[in-house]
């Protein structure tokens, strides 16, 4: 799954993407897919990731008391 950065633009390979959907979860672990060469891994927050459309992530993967009142 491919997302975007929405600091730098670039779009970024999810590797987990159950830590993508869990909401307990801060971070996801991907790597940019940029340039020739496979970049290494790394943790993205998701709080700066949002979707190829612009369209920030569901509250659901990223609150974990998001049904709360």
């Amino acid at each position: 799954m491919f997302l975007m950065n929405r600091t730098t633009g670039n779009r970024v390979e999810v590797l987990d993407t159950v830590s993508l959907f869990a909401p307990y979860s801060d971070k996801v672990r991907g790597r940019y897919h940029a340039g020739e060469e496979l970049q290494d891994p790394e943790d993205f927050s998701k709080g700066e990731l949002q979707f190829l459309s612009g369209e920030p992530l569901p509250a659901c993967w990223t609150d974990l008391h998001y049904r709360d009142e």
